[in-house]
């Protein structure tokens, strides 16, 4: 029996992809191989990621959505050369731990960012502690995100923090928006320390927390640490590593 599974979103973009694999690929050429061919955009790889934390297989993505940076892109050609010649990278996820204005408490796992965001039309009043060292006193903006390498080229870029090496083992912590420390521009800091974000001001200025897409309102404090326990097994084309993808984001940036 065949490990390979083919999974899709429901665009017809994707379901059109999905129908031409399943006629070009012959299991009997993947049976020994644990590997899960998702198609769609990063936000579906994303959520599939989630959906199967507790897994061994090897996840291939299939670009069929915008920029897809965690994805491969299709050929109707290759792809059986592609699938047969795959670079493996594991990445590790940030987990979140949120208490809300009520004492709950929240736990959830983001593989690029969690982001802390002001919830109404006043900025956000928040301290920062890596560990039990101060990194902020008060910092006055519409919030902060702490990315991983994978996630740096995301959200983080947009609100132009640095993109990280995928082996630094660090993490990025970048303001958004900030209006006091107005030149503050975040600390790039080591993976195994925990970061600690609170609301200074709960009741007046509510913040919220999101991983990836999961969010989580009304956030009293909110902890955020790499964990280690969980991997997940990425495939890439041989001439398309996520390595490279970063590098070339590197460039790019350097460059413009």
């Amino acid at each position: 029996m065949t490990k390979l599974q083919i999974i899709s979103d429901k665009n017809k973009k994707s379901l059109k992809i999905k129908s031409l694999l399943i006629k070009k690929i012959k299991l009997s050429q993947f049976k020994n191989k644990n590997i899960v061919i998702v198609i769609g955009g990063d936000g579906f790889m994303l959520q599939t990621l989630k959906k199967n934390k507790n897994s061994n297989k090897h996840f291939y993505g299939i670009n069929s959505g915008n920029y897809g940076f965690l994805m491969n892109k299709f050929s109707s050609k290759d792809i059986i050369k592609n699938l047969l010649k795959t670079n493996l990278v594991s990445i590790s996820p940030l987990e979140m731990v949120v208490k809300n204005k009520n004492n709950q408490t929240k736990k959830t796992i983001a593989i690029n960012e969690v982001s802390v965001l002001r919830q109404s039309r006043q900025a956000a009043f928040l301290s920062i502690k890596q560990g039990s060292k101060q990194i902020i006193k008060k910092l006055v903006s519409d919030g902060v995100l702490v990315s991983t390498p994978a996630g740096s080229t995301a959200y983080n870029l947009s609100v132009h923090g640095p993109i990280l090496s995928l082996h630094s083992k660090k993490l990025s912590i970048s303001p958004i928006s900030p209006f006091r420390p107005r030149r503050w521009r975040g600390k790039i800091v080591n993976d195994k320390i925990k970061i600690i974000i609170n609301n200074l001001n709960p009741s007046k200025r509510p913040i919220s927390a999101v991983a990836d897409n999961l969010e989580v309102r009304n956030a009293k404090s909110i902890i955020v640490k790499k964990n280690n326990k969980i991997k997940f097994n990425l495939l890439y084309d041989k001439n398309r590593s996520l390595q490279k993808k970063i590098k070339i984001e590197q460039i790019r940036r350097e460059t413009s």
